[in-house]
Parts: structure tokens; sequence; C-alpha cells
């Protein structure tokens, strides 16, 4: 036999050293030990990677959100189906009204033309179906509810108008004692026409109850459709049919139509506690739109709103479902909410589903009953697959799935961890400090940014809210290079410690092969952490009870399944081999399918947010929304990319990589910095309030004559001093001038004093009249109150100083509040009335002081010297605002909540020393 030359045979000598001691003496290297060790990965390959996640992720949210069906007229879907066409006739007469807030013309117009509609609807009728419109009006009544916004507030409401319409089979009289209550809300803002908050949901409503009083002959059970008023100021049309309207005993299942943007695909954000409506919507919707990570988004409290659905389920103790228009929810509660941003098929989609599912749940004998009982563990985990299909299982097969996964891992990782002995342990510990470095870099580079914007954008701290695309470059190129920054400090440690374990442990390993062993074998280690973040996350998901807790649960099988299946081997002898591009691949698509999406639905629904960030304008720091944003960012390219990574370390890319997100972050910024991208535009406005404020308050028991002035002020960040230039009108603006409007405080506002003693009267200042005052230890005051033409207001009370309270109607000695215990935020219990045009405005008041004394001050708690604090707002436009709001810039809109006051507001109250 021929020798081989010296260099071949001292190669052969070693690939057999080395296969002996990896495999105790026994067998040879063969020629794929050697391609094992070639550490060489396409700069292109992972360039198109990135690429192929970034189309992918934009097309899915295109295919799941943007995806709409065509409008229907009449003609195509006939009298039993649903058509937007007609549907969009009644939001076309609804926002032709304008604004129409509780207590104005215009909404009494509004329910009018609701009505009437209703009376069409009940004349055309199937024969064997009967329909019921009922006219409900309310004198009077007290919201007590407590939870989430609700706390430390009263909400009394009086002479609230609402149509209700039943649709039951004639011949059926034991279907009238189940319904499913459908509902949503006639009025609005002051501040907007209301095309998609809530006319949108009416319409659908209108034209569903049009479509099931054809099929209703076949129900067992009947539908209500209740078209309230008052949701806007604190959900008193809800309150009030469920405390007193007589068909509200009937309900067993609450279907609530919502919007907080305009239009869109309406989507589920809340469904439960008792499952049967999300599971029956599942199985007959045509366009399911469902996400139990929206759920718990909302009920976590990030997202500071409330619907109608809280009081079916805390007062009435109902299950059902609560959708929401969310597109563009910038123009919530603003002049933007109208017509012409209302996307065609938005109320198709909506309406189709709900009347498959109507026309299912009506027929259905399934329904539940009061008696029915239900334990966490039947809680739907739900949500939707690319908008086609939709996934519904219960907690309780939840735990049983996650807790299997859990412990196999933990098995798992400890068996690998024990055979491995202490370099395993070493090198675990060194993968999950790449993994925790991965997040720390990223979270700093990205909020590093939101420090930045302040300074480099004049005009906005966010400049983003018009183009959200923004956020992609501005947040997401910083937090993608820290992110790959921190893990590859992480991968270099971890490799460093390889190359020297292989060195002491495989010392016939020839010294070309130790780098290249040990920096793929580092990869897999970094690959294999990603699996264990995830399974962290599903570990607490779990404990938790996390609905969303599904999307650890497929981020962790999903790569583990292809990790196992195409990397994984039981041959010990077998040197590290370079990650497959097809296990990422194959890994990764499940999970990016169900997540990219909605990742991105909710990037555009927090930047849209911060339109309305600022709750007490002027306390919060300009960078702050940007920081909550940052950290968004950053957490999804952690988590999201986690697995792609660390593919990169030993290719080439990472220098391009880099330099990419460099330049694209630059050209953001400046982009930013030149004013060539506005933060606000006429359709995507800043929020802003003006209010003719007259303050009449009273300190140390003396009268001051009322001061009066023009205030501007903003619940979006960021100075207003180019809106004011853009006025004029003599603003000044600054922290000078602190405004309590008892249920929130200016901190940062503009104002003027120009003609600011027009539009308005002494005769218009609310009074408080201290009609009685008897001290002693149970000290009890009797106090009247005049809130003149204002038939809203709110009425802050000192709860330092008192301990319960009672107020009645002055006219009929109605009690409105009654005694009792009572929350309170800040040491202050604030109560909130709102009412239409023949509420009462003459109130009396009995305060009960504690027994421990007056002046007393818990700690913490800040106390102004006052002991009644009150607000009336008068929907006027005086001269001087008539004037700003003429001025006002194009960019800029009105903003209108419960809590925010209209354009005039009287500011009156009682300080302790009375």
């Amino acid at each position: 036999m021929r020798n081989r030359p010296k260099k071949d045979a001292s190669s052969n000598s070693n690939s057999t050293s080395n296969q002996e001691t990896t495999s105790g003496g026994k067998g040879t290297t063969d020629s794929k030990d050697v391609a094992a060790v070639t550490v060489k990965r396409s700069s292109y390959a992972i360039l198109a990677l990135f690429v192929l996640v970034i189309y992918g992720a934009w097309g899915v949210y295109h295919y799941q959100f943007d995806t709409l069906p065509s409008p229907m007229s009449l003609q195509q879907v006939g009298k039993r189906g649903f058509s937007e066409h007609e549907a969009m006739k009644h939001v076309q007469a609804l926002t032709q009204l304008g604004p129409h807030s509780v207590g104005s013309e215009s909404l009494e117009r509004a329910i009018k033309y609701v009505a009437n509609v209703s009376e069409t609807i009940k004349a055309s009728a199937h024969w064997e179906v009967d329909v019921e419109v009922d006219l409900f009006h309310v004198k009077s009544g007290f919201n007590g509810l407590v939870g989430g916004l609700f706390k430390g507030k009263s909400l009394v409401y009086s002479d609230l108008n609402h149509v209700v319409l039943r649709i039951s089979p004639k011949y059926a009289s034991e279907a009238g004692e189940n319904a499913i209550l459908v509902s949503s809300h006639i009025d609005t803002v002051f501040a907007g026409e209301g095309a998609g908050d809530c006319s949108s949901c009416v319409a659908v409503m209108l034209e569903l109850a049009r479509g099931v009083s054809q099929w209703a002959h076949g129900f067992k059970n009947s539908v209500i459709f209740l078209f309230n008023t008052g949701e806007e100021e604190g959900l008193n049309g809800a309150h009030s049919f469920i405390s007193q309207h007589p068909w509200s005993d009937t309900v067993r299942v609450a279907v609530d139509l919502e919007a907080i943007g305009i239009g869109g695909k309406s989507g589920i954000f809340q469904a439960g506690p008792n499952p049967w409506a999300i599971e029956n919507y599942a199985s007959v919707s045509k366009y399911p739109s469902a996400q139990i990570a929206a759920q718990d988004v909302f009920t976590s409290g990030a997202i500071k709103s409330a619907t109608d659905f809280q009081v079916y389920q805390e007062l009435a103790g109902l299950s059902g479902l609560d959708f929401a228009y969310a597109d563009n929810t910038a123009v919530y509660h603003t002049k933007n909410d109208k017509l012409s941003l209302l996307k065609p098929g938005s109320l198709q989609h909506l309406g189709e589903n709900m009347l498959a599912f109507l026309l299912h749940a009506g027929a259905s004998s399934t329904i539940p009953k009061e008696s029915d009982t239900y334990s966490s563990e039947d809680k739907a985990i739900y949500f939707d697959i690319l908008g086609m299909y939709m996934i519904t299982f219960r907690q309780r097969l939840a735990n049983m799935l996650y807790n299997s996964v859990i412990m196999q891992s933990l098995l798992i990782w400890t068996t690998s961890v024990l055979m491995g002995g202490y370099p395993a342990a070493i090198s675990l510990a060194l993968s999950i400090l790449s993994i925790v470095l991965m997040w720390i870099f990223s979270v700093v580079f990205s909020v590093s940014v939101a420090f930045v914007l302040p300074l480099v954008s004049s005009s906005s701290p966010m400049p983003f809210v018009a183009s959200p695309w923004l956020v992609v470059f501005l947040y997401g190129g910083p937090a993608l290079i820290g992110a790959l920054t921190g893990q590859h400090i992480g991968y270099r440690a971890l490799e460093s410690y390889l190359a020297r374990s292989f060195v002491e442990r495989k010392r016939s390993l020839p010294a070309s092969w130790q780098s290249s062993v040990a920096k793929l074998d580092a990869e897999r280690w970094i690959y294999k952490a990603g699996l264990l973040q995830w399974l962290v996350l599903l570990m607490v998901g779990n404990y938790f009870q996390v609905g969303s807790s599904y999307l650890a649960f497929a981020w962790l099988i999903s790569p583990a399944f292809a990790y196992g299946l195409l990397e994984a081997t039981l041959s010990p002898s077998r040197l590290p081999r370079q990650l497959k591009t097809v296990t990422l691949l194959v890994g990764s698509f499940v999970p990016f399918v169900l997540s990219s999406g909605m990742v991105i639905r909710l990037v555009t629904t927090l930047t849209g947010t911060t339109v309305r960030l600022v709750r007490n304008p002027g306390t919060t720091p300009d960078w702050m929304g940007n920081a909550v944003i940052a950290v968004f960012i950053a957490a999804v390219v952690c988590l999201m990319f986690v697995y792609l990574l660390s593919y990169i370390h030993i290719s080439g890319a990472k220098m391009p990589i880099i330099i990419t997100a460099s330049i694209l972050f630059l050209i953001s910024l400046v982009a930013v910095w030149g004013g060539v991208v506005p933060p606000f535009t006429e359709d995507t406005a800043r929020a802003v309030n003006v209010v003719h404020v007259v303050d009449a308050t009273k300190t140390g028991g003396e009268n001051i004559e009322p001061i009066s002035y023009i205030s501007l002020f903003s619940t979006t960040p960021g100075n207003l001093i180019k809106e004011a230039n853009e006025i004029g009108e003599g603003f000044v603006c600054g922290k000078n001038r602190h405004l309590d409007f008892v249920t929130f405080y200016a901190n940062y506002s503009c104002w003027t004093n120009k003609n600011a003693e027009k539009g308005w009267l002494k005769s218009d200042i609310p009074t408080i009249q201290v009609d009685k005052d008897l001290k002693g230890d149970n000290r009890e005051t009797q106090i009247s109150i005049d809130t003149k033409d204002s038939t809203r207001w709110s009425l802050g009370i000192n709860t330092v100083e008192i301990e319960d309270f009672q107020l009645k109607d002055a006219e009929t000695n109605e009690e409105l509040i009654p005694l009792g215990e009572k929350s309170s935020v800040d040491g202050w219990h604030i109560i909130q009335f709102s009412g239409g045009r023949n509420s009462p405005t003459k109130f009396k008041l009995s305060l009960f002081w504690l027994n421990s004394g007056t002046h007393k001050i818990e700690d913490g708690v800040k106390n102004e010297g006052f002991v009644l604090k009150l607000r009336t707002d008068v929907d006027k436009l005086t001269p001087p605002v008539e004037t700003v709001l003429r001025k006002l810039p194009e960019w800029c809109s009105l903003f209108g909540k419960s809590t925010s006051p209209h354009t005039l507001a009287f500011l009156s109250s009682l300080p302790i020393s009375f």
C-alpha cells in the first residue's frame, strides 16, 4: 500500500485521536466531522432573512388586520343579510348632526332618528316575529362602580333617554325569558361627530336588527338591542338599563360594540368569564378577529379606559363579548373621528360576524342560565389566525399543556447540565448572560432615543404620532443594534470559555479546530438560551394564568421541535455543526404567524394613544411616553429576534446590519429634526382643550372677585409654544398657573386674559352655601349647591376631613347618593353629575365629619385647605373662545372625555375654615 504524504498522515492522526477522546477510543473521524467545524454563514443569507422577517411581518399584519370584505348592497344580500350600504346611511344621518353629547339638542335628534328607524324595522319584520320598541326614560340614578377608573368616584345621572328594541319569536313565549343583549351608545363627546365612536356601532346594530327581524321566528331566545346614552359620561346608559329596565332581568349574554379609533376590523378584546359566547362566536364567524392578548393589555390598566362591558360584568354578573374598532386610535374623541376616515368594509366585517353569531345564539338551547357556575379554569383562551380561523380552548387544557411542557423542559435542562457537568453549567450560565446582556443593551439603546427626541424635535417630543412607521427606525434600529451587541458580547465570552474548555478536555483536538468548534458550540448554546428565555416567560404566564401565554408556548415548542428534529443527535462523538437555516425557518414560522401581526397592531395602537397620554398636563416628563414605546419595541426585538440573532455571530453580517440600522435611524432623526415628517396633521391632530375659565374659589373664608381667562392645555406631551404663537391673542405659557379642575389638574398651560370678561355673568357662577353646621363629636354640615345652568358638574369632597356624605335633589328631596362606605384617591372623593336638559340644578349635601376632628392630614396626602371643590361645565362658546378656536392650527383638535371640561367652566370651592 502506498504511503500517504506526512501532512495527511498527521491530520488523520489528529482526527483519530480526537475521535477516540470524544467517544472512548472507538470509531474514526469521517468527512462529516470535518464539515462540522467549517464556520461559514453567508452574510447575504442573514440579510435575506431580515428582509423576509420585515416583509413577512407586514404581510401577516396586512392580511390579519387590513383586509376587509367588500361592502354589500341590499340587493346583494337580500332582506335577511347585512348590507354596509344600508348601515352607512345611518352613519351619515348621525354624523350630519355634529357632536351630540349628553344634554344637547343634537342628541335628542339622534335619539329620534334611531327610534324612527326602529319603528320602521318593527313595521317590516317577519309576520311571525314580535318586535317591541321601548323609548326608555331615566329620571335619575347612581352609578357606584368602584373598579378601575371608577375608584374614588360616585357618578350620578339624570334625564337620560334610550331606545330599546326587543326581537322575539311570536309563538315561543319562553324566548322572552332568555335574551341576548347587543349594546352601544348614541351619544358622543362634545369634541367630535363620533363616526367611529360610536355612530358606526349604532348603524351596525340597526342593520343587524333589520336582518334579525326576518330570522327570529326560528329563535329560542330573544335579542335586545340597547341604544343608550350617557356612556361617554361614565357608562351611565348601560348602568341605568341594568339597574332600572324590566327587560334587564332576562339578559343572559351581553355583547358590547365600541371603538377606540375609527373603522378597520372590529375585534374582540374582552370575553367571558363564561366561555359560551366566545366559543360560539368562534364556530360561526366568517371573518374572526379576536385576541386575548388585547384583553390582557386592557384589563391590566395599561389603557386608561372603560366600556359598558364592565357594567354588564360587574353589576349584572353577565358574560359575553366586547368588540372595538381600533384603527387610527389617535383620532379617538377628536374632530377627526369623522365619516371620511371610516374605511369601506369596516361595517360589513362586523355586521356579517355579528349576524352569524346572533342567528346561531338566538336558536341555541344551551344559552347560559343564571344558575350556571364556572371557575377560573373555564376561562377561554382565544386568538385568530390571519383573520381566517379562530382557536379557542379553556384554561384547564392550557394548564395541562403548559405544565407538561414546563416539567419536560426542566427535566431535559437538568439532565443535560448534570450529564455535562461543570463545563455545561458554566456554558449555560454564560448563554443566559448573553440573553441578559441582550435585554440590557437593547433597552438602554432604545430608551436613550426617548431622551434624545424631545431635544431634537422642537415641535413635539413624540414626532411619530402621524407617522407610526417612524418608531421602527427611531426605536427598532437602536433596539436591534443593542440586542445584537449585548448578545454578541455574551457570545464572545461563551466562545472564549468553550475554546479553553476544549484545550483542557480535548487535548488532541487540533488547534486550528478549537476556535471553530467553540464558535459552533457557542452558537448552539445561544440558540438554546432563547428557548430558556421563552420557558421562563411560559412559567410566569402559567403561574399568573395570563391568557396570552399561548404565545410563549408557541415560541418555545416550535423552535425546540425544529432544533430536536434537524439539529440534535444521539451520538456524543459528533462535533457541533453549524445551525441550519431551515431550522430557523421551520421553528419560527408558526409563532411568527401567530404574533407578528398582533405586535404591529399593538405598536400602532400604543403610538396612537400617546395623543392623550398625559392625565394631568405638566406633570409627566416629555420623555415618558417615548420611554414606554422604547421599552416595548426593545422587548419585541429581544423576544422575537432571539433565535435569528444567534445565527449572526459566525457570519459577516454583523457590521452591515449595524450600519444599515444606524443609517435608517439617522435618516429618521434628521427628518424629525428638520420637520420633514410632521408630528401631527389635519387628520391626526394633537389633542388640546380650550376652556373659558371663571375662577370663583374662596380661601380663608373671604370672597374673592372671580378671575376669568382663556386656558389652553393638552393631554399630548410637549409644550404649546408653537400653538400659542400660531393663535396669537396674547397667550402666555408656563407652569405659573396651577389649574385645579377637580377631576384633574394642569400644571402646565397657556392662558390669556384678552376679552375674558365677555360671554358670562356673575349670576352664572355656581354657589355653595352652608345652611347648618352642627359642631361637636358627631359634626354634621348641611350645604346647598346651585349649579345654575349647568347639568354637568364635578364636586370634590375632602375625605381627610369628611367621613361620609349624602346628596339629594333639593326640589324633590330624592336621594341621589346614599350614605355608605366610599373610596377615595389622594384624599378626595369625586362626584360626577351629568344629565339631560331637564336635570336638577339645586342640591342638598350632608357632610359627616371624622370624629377625630378637622385639619388632620394623612401622610402623603396633599390637603389644599378646601373641604369642597366644584367645577360646573357649560357647552357654550363665548366670544373669546370662538376667536381662539377659529385660529386654532389645523393640526390641533379639541379633546373630550368624561373628566374634561367643556368650553366654559366655572370653579368654586368651600374652604375648611368656612
